[in-house]
């Protein structure tokens, strides 16, 4: 297998389905249009992001059952190229659903299936060999996977000098922060419980995120603030980017996208400044498109030329 700048990996993928239906009622029948499928899970909506950008990347991740195998022909479809696990139980499914007699949106994930310690091994043991410059770990952890998991996917990337972008919350964060990464994209929420506080006020992020550049946990701590933006902080820098005004019809897969969008920018060498807004960009017209669609190339570049005086 031939080499690549950029690794994504994916863990707990899902198979997201999305549809429309009209009118939510208890105990009857909800007829629904046909369903969209998309290839779902952090790394592997970061992966599409970064191939809309024109980008390269591997992704890899676990992929078990029939549902597997869908998922392996729409990231083909994709255009990506990718390493699947093989794992025994099915791969988990999502689904999404909006009401259009509302416009309300209607979310529903499930977990996925168990990791066995062996299917895990392989994992770490596929990342340990390819040896990029930039890995992503991204999404949540399967049932059996220690908290530890994204720690060591960190120890790996020291040992060859990769830079890590971990996407993720809770413990299996603040257990990779230990090991120390490249960047994190927490929300403010989340940073708050990085640092143990409740709560954070936006004049604190600033201080909050340096907290734990301080501590040698993130060269990179980017804070999404939702609709006011976001911030980037580095031990010398400070981004605030607003986020531009744009017709929301879904946020799934935003966050993965200006994950996408970042790695992607720094993978081209752009300034932080860059990197920042095509991460905003990226997120942003994401929210443009319904269900699970992630974003399109033109709506990215046209919010990028926006924000770059912003």
């Amino acid at each position: 297998m031939k080499s690549f700048d950029i690794v994504t990996i994916t863990v707990n993928p899902a198979l997201d389905k999305s549809t429309h239906f009209r009118g939510l009622v208890p105990e009857q029948k909800i007829r629904c249009d046909e369903p969209r499928f998309d290839a779902g899970g952090g790394g592997i909506n970061v992966s599409k992001a970064i191939s809309r950008l024109g980008g390269t990347s591997l992704a890899v991740f676990t992929s078990g059952g029939p549902i597997g195998k869908m998922l392996e022909e729409l990231v083909t479809k994709e255009s990506i190229v990718y390493k699947a696990i093989e794992i025994q139980t099915w791969t988990r499914e999502s689904f999404v659903a909006v009401d259009d007699n509302t416009n309300s949106q209607y979310r529903f994930g499930f977990t996925g299936g168990v990791i066995s310690a062996e299917e895990s091994a392989k994992v770490l043991e596929t990342v340990t060999n390819l040896r990029p410059k930039f890995i992503v770990a991204s999404g949540s952890l399967n049932e059996g996977l220690p908290v530890d998991f994204y720690q060591k996917i960190a120890e790996i990337a020291k040992k060859s000098n990769a830079k890590l972008i971990v996407d993720t919350s809770g413990e299996a964060l603040k257990k990779a922060l230990e090991i120390g990464v490249y960047m994190i994209k927490p929300n403010v929420g989340e940073l708050a419980k990085l640092i143990g506080v409740e709560r954070l006020e936006l004049e604190e992020v600033n201080e909050a995120a340096k907290q734990i550049i301080t501590k040698g946990g993130a060269e990179i701590v980017v804070v999404s603030l939702g609709p006011q933006g976001a911030v980037l902080v580095t031990k010398d820098n400070y981004e605030f980017v607003p986020a531009p005004n744009v017709a929301k019809k879904s946020t799934v897969g935003a966050g993965d996208s200006m994950v996408g969008g970042m790695v992607w920018a720094l993978s081209q060498n752009k300034s932080l400044k860059e990197v920042i807004r095509w991460g905003v960009a990226c997120g942003s017209a994401a929210t443009m498109n319904e269900g699970t669609q992630l974003f399109k190339l033109e709506d990215a570049k046209r919010l990028f030329d926006w924000l770059k005086d912003k």
